[in-house]
C-alpha cells in the first residue's frame, strides 16, 4: 500500500523552512491516525489542511500571525487519543483542535476538551455523538451519517434493490452508521435482512459472511475503514452471484480502490465533499491549484482536510484581532449562510452541523471514480 505519510513528513519539512517560527502562531492540534489499520484516513486529512495552512501562511498568516497544526499519532485507539489530546491542550497549548478521526476515538477525547473549553472543528465520522445533543465545543464539517444512509437507501430503493444487509465496524463509528441505515429503511417500511460486524482495526471478517450471504441480500452496506471492507468484499466476491456492495465515505476512497484495484469495479461509495476532480466547483478548483504547488494527490480525504482548515481558518478571521477560544466559538457561530465555494456551511448557537452535502461514487477498474 503506498502511504502519504512521507509526503506529509516531507510537506511540513517544506513548510518550516517557507515560514519560519516567528510567535506569536496559531497554533490548532490534531490527534488522527497516521499509522496502523486507518492510517492513510489521517494522513489524507492532515495533508489537505497543511495544504490549506501553507497557502494562508504565504499570503502573510492572519493579522500577521502564522497558522500551525501540530499531529499526532492515534494508531485509531481511543486511549492515545486521550492522551494526544491531553498532551496538546496541557503541553503544547494549542489554541483549538482540528480534523480528528474516527468516533470512538474523538469520543474518547470529548471529556478532555470540553474539561478545557477547547473548540475542535471538523471530525472524520459521520456518528450522530458528535451532533444531538449539540456540543457547543464540536463544529461539525461533514454531513452525519444520516444523510449518507438516506442517499443510499434512497438509490437502492430507486432501482429496485429492497433486501439490504449492512456490514459494520464494531465501535462507535459503525454503529452509528448501522442506526443510519435502519432509520432510513425503517422510514420506508422496510428493515436490514441481515447484520454482521468487524472489530475495531480488525481484518477478520468470517462470521459476519456467515451471518449476511444466507439471507441473499441484493445490497450490502458498509460503515468500516477500508480493512475490514477490503477483507469482506474479497469474501463476499467470491459468491457467484455478489451483492452490490456500498460503503460511507469514512472507508477511505483512495486507498480502498488501491487496495483493491481491479476488483474495485462497481462498489459505490457515498461522499460528503465535493468530486475533487470537478474544477467546475469553485472551491475544489482553489484545492487543486494549492495541491500542485506541492505535489499532492488529489483525493477526497485531503480535500475534506483542505475544506476542514478552511472553515476554522474563517472562523479566526471573525474572532477579531486578538482571539480567544471564547471569541473563535462566535467566530464559527456567525457563519450561518457562508459559501467555501459550492459548498455552503450553515453553523449557528445551538446547532454545529455544518453541512447536510451527500454525492454518490463509483469505483472503476483503474482506481478511479465516477459520478
Amino acid at each position: 500500500m503506498r502511504s502519504l505519510w512521507p509526503a506529509v513528513f516531507g510537506l511540513v519539512w517544506q513548510f518550516a523552512q517557507a515560514q519560519p517560527a516567528t510567535p506569536p502562531s496559531i497554533v490548532f492540534g490534531q490527534s488522527a491516525p497516521l499509522s496502523g489499520p486507518a492510517g492513510q484516513l489521517g494522513v489524507e486529512m492532515n495533508f489537505g489542511a497543511n495544504v490549506y495552512f501553507h497557502e494562508v501562511n504565504r499570503k502573510g498568516g492572519i493579522n500577521g500571525r502564522r497558522l500551525e497544526l501540530k499531529v499526532l499519532d492515534d494508531r485509531n485507539e481511543p486511549r492515545r487519543t486521550v492522551d494526544n489530546t491531553k498532551r496538546l491542550i496541557t503541553e503544547d497549548r494549542v489554541f483549538a483542535l482540528l480534523g480528528y478521526v474516527g468516533a470512538a476515538t474523538t469520543q474518547a477525547a470529548v471529556p478532555t476538551l470540553n474539561q478545557h473549553g477547547v473548540p475542535l472543528v471538523g471530525v472524520f465520522s459521520g456518528a450522530d455523538s458528535f451532533r444531538a445533543p449539540n456540543n457547543p465545543n464540536i463544529f461539525n464539517v461533514r454531513a452525519g451519517y444520516l444523510e449518507e444512509s438516506q442517499a443510499i437507501v434512497r438509490h437502492l430503493l430507486t432501482v429496485g434493490l429492497t433486501r439490504i444487509a449492512v456490514f459494520y465496524e464494531n465501535d462507535a463509528n459503525g454503529q452509528s452508521g448501522l442506526l443510519g441505515v435502519e432509520g432510513a429503511l425503517k422510514e420506508r417500511g422496510l428493515r436490514s435482512v441481515a447484520t454482521g460486524f468487524v472489530e475495531p482495526n480488525g481484518i477478520d471478517v468470517a462470521q459476519a459472511v456467515k451471518q449476511i450471504v444466507p439471507a441473499e441480500p441484493q445490497a450490502v452496506v458498509m460503515i468500516s475503514a477500508y480493512g475490514g471492507s477490503v477483507s469482506f468484499i474479497r469474501e463476499i466476491q467470491k459468491l457467484a452471484k455478489p451483492p452490490s456492495l456500498w460503503n460511507v465515505s469514512f472507508v477511505g476512497s483512495q486507498v480502498l480502490s488501491r487496495e483493491l484495484d481491479e476488483r474495485g469495479r462497481g462498489i459505490q461509495i457515498s461522499q460528503v465533499v465535493p468530486f475533487p476532480w470537478n474544477a467546475n466547483v469553485p472551491v475544489v478548483r482553489e484545492y487543486q491549484q494549492a495541491m500542485s504547488q506541492v505535489n499532492g494527490e488529489l483525493s477526497f480525504g485531503s480535500l475534506e482536510g483542505y475544506i476542514t482548515a478552511k472553515i476554522a481558518v474563517e472562523g479566526l478571521r471573525r474572532a477579531g484581532k486578538a482571539p480567544t477560544r471564547a471569541s473563535y466559538v462566535a467566530g464559527l457561530e456567525s457563519m450561518t449562510n457562508f459559501d467555501l465555494g459550492g459548498y455552503p456551511i450553515r453553523f449557528q448557537p445551538g446547532n454545529h452541523n455544518g453541512s447536510s452535502f451527500v454525492d454518490l461514487t463509483m469505483m472503476t477498474s483503474n482506481q478511479r471514480f465516477v459520478r
